[in-house]
């Protein structure tokens, strides 16, 4: 018996161990940090233009109902509830579905390779903003070619209209000096040191803010997660007063009804939002876990939803009042300016900065913003990972320095993958990984087998009974609907439509990936897909009793941790005497 006690308040310790956020606003902060990134500002607004500007907010917030918001509060409220990672969580809620935590991580691996070598390179931008002259505003360098044509100097319609014979200058800094790209993904060439030594000063920085766990993350976000709203909120100033901005934010939202009609429309809406809101991969499941139980999540999640969309919206204005500048300056539409992704971070943008005054001040603003908004997306991906692994071996992962030691092994091993990203033939690989094993049908499968795993066999009703007891507050029965219904059959429906409509990748419009490339960026894909049905058929094949029995079973909520058990300890704990029950 005695020795029952000491085992219990053993597992106790260890628990506790895990520790919680210092505050709510750390909380907050970086949740927001993690689902407010590049994409917000680099591709939201692009995709506003390219789909009808303020009509393409119809299909949008379409999804933002069905898909975004029940999908952020349902995985906030099974971390808060379950205080596990996103793995484990699985084991407590649903064990037949405990591959869609292992296929969110292998995303989130994926993720961790790919994103920081964007913030290398908006590391080695900011580094040249410094120069006494940017040296993409100009076609006076080695590495310029005799079809290079500086944008900055004046009107060069023709050239806008010949651009298949030129290249801007700020073109040919991107392609020659920083990647010095290749002619193909076969010909991989040798590594760029430059990005070499900005991708470890990234990785050094990644590591020592979240070495310790929340208790050093949730005082890095501080900075992280709200100085990019100040250099924003500048930028965004500073981009209205510049003449022609009015045309370019009236070309990024004026509403083309007849888009609407485009299901491709529909498509980039809701990947933008799967994307967006970072659901189907535990992230918000572990930000969640490390809160209180009583804490109000479900008001949480309202919020940030709406300072996401807010933010995306805002984003715009600051991107496309600078393009309208451009083009304005040049005397060309504002479609041939506009740029999405890493074309607008590291072209179209720069080459902006260079018609205007004193352009290393707002260089640094811009890549200062970029780089902070990457970097709290980053870290707190690594503390996804991380805290997944550590609560499925919590006696080996929680003594004294073994958490230091693993995240080292997670970074080198994350950087020695990733160094073929950097060569001459990297941008190719980059591509490859960011198409296929990072976005798209991968995450919109795991929302699918997640909202039919806990809206059926968890169980909508006793969600929305846990929302009550942890927050005391009775959700919109909207949310039940959605859960069990509505959203399952909207991510599978986009599943369905993204593969009908595939298209394969292309860099640049003009070069085409061999075909085993293609091979391998599907395989990526699969290796995450397959972890879902591959989990069930194991644990089917493996366990005992009929067939049916397993199933019934392995879709069982664990009975030694029922909601009656959490309140009554909760209850103990502030002194009350009868716990509240729940049938």
């Amino acid at each position: 018996m005695l020795n029952k006690k000491c085992t219990r308040k053993c597992k106790q310790v260890e628990l506790e161990e895990r520790g919680h956020w210092g505050s709510k606003m750390e909380f907050l902060l970086a949740v927001a940090g993690n689902v407010i990134g590049l994409g917000n500002v680099w591709r939201f607004p692009y995709l506003c233009y390219k789909n009808g500007g303020g009509a393409f907010l119809v299909p949008y917030l379409v999804f933002v109902v069905t898909c975004g918001v029940p999908l952020f509060l349902l995985e906030m409220v099974i971390g808060q509830y379950t205080q596990e990672g996103g793995i484990t969580c699985w084991r407590k809620l649903c064990p037949l579905a405990e591959g869609i935590g292992y296929g969110g991580q292998l995303i989130l691996f994926y993720s961790c390779m790919t994103y920081i070598i964007i913030l290398s390179w908006a590391l080695l931008y900011l580094v040249f903003s410094f120069s006494s002259q940017l040296p993409w505003a100009s076609c006076n360098n080695y590495w310029n070619t005799d079809d290079c044509v500086d944008f900055s100097t004046g009107n060069n319609t023709s050239a806008w209209t010949n651009q298949t014979d030129t290249a801007s200058a700020a073109t040919e800094f991107w392609e020659r000096r920083v990647l010095a790209i290749s002619g193909g993904i076969e010909e991989i060439g040798s590594i760029r040191w430059e990005i070499l030594v900005c991708l470890i000063a990234m990785w050094v920085t990644c590591y020592f803010c979240i070495w310790k766990g929340v208790k050093s993350t949730g005082k890095v976000v501080y900075v992280t997660a709200t100085f990019p709203y100040v250099m924003l909120l500048i930028l965004l100033i500073r981009g209205l007063s510049l003449p022609g901005a009015l045309q370019g934010v009236l070309f990024y939202l004026l509403p083309e009804p007849s888009r609407l009609k485009d299901p491709q429309v529909w498509m980039e809406a809701a990947a933008q939002i799967f994307f967006s809101y970072s659901v189907g991969v535990g992230s918000l499941t572990v930000m969640a876990s490390y809160n209180t139980y009583n804490n109000n999540c479900y008001k949480d999640s309202l919020w940030l939803c709406l300072l996401n969309s807010g933010t995306s919206i805002v984003a715009g204005f600051a991107v496309f009042s600078v393009l309208g500048f451009m083009a304005h300056e040049q005397g060309v539409p504002i479609a041939e300016v506009a740029e999405s992704g890493p074309g607008l971070a590291f072209i179209a943008y720069p080459q902006a900065v260079a018609m205007m005054p004193v352009p290393q001040l707002w260089s640094i603003c811009f890549f200062v913003m970029l780089i902070l908004l990457g970097l709290d997306t980053q870290f707190v991906a690594m503390e996804v990972v991380m805290t997944s692994i550590i609560d499925m071996f919590p006696t080996q992962m929680r003594r004294a320095g073994r958490r230091e030691c693993f995240l080292l092994l997670f970074c080198v091993t994350c950087f020695f993958s990733q160094l073929v990203m950097i060569t001459e033939g990297g941008m190719y690989v980059f591509q490859l990984f960011d198409y296929y094993a990072c976005n798209g049908a991968c995450i919109l499968f795991l929302c699918v087998f997640e909202t039919l795993a806990l809206g059926w066999m968890f169980g909508a009703e006793r969600l929305y009974c846990i929302v009550k007891d942890m927050t005391d507050v009775r959700a919109n029965p909207f949310f039940k609907i959605c859960w069990r219904y509505l959203t399952p059959l909207v991510s599978l429906g986009c599943f369905i439509c993204s593969l009908v409509w595939y298209q394969p990748l292309t860099f640049n419009r003009w070069y085409v990936y061999p075909a085993w490339a293609y091979m391998l960026g599907w395989v990526l894909a699969l290796s995450s897909i397959l972890l879902v049905p591959g989990w069930v058929l194991y644990k089917l094949g493996t366990g005992t009793g009929t067939i049916h029995q397993r199933f019934h079973h392995l879709c069982q909520a664990d009975p030694h941790y029922s909601l009656t058990q959490k309140r009554e300890s909760q209850l103990q704990h502030i002194g009350e005497e009868t716990p509240v029950q729940l049938t």
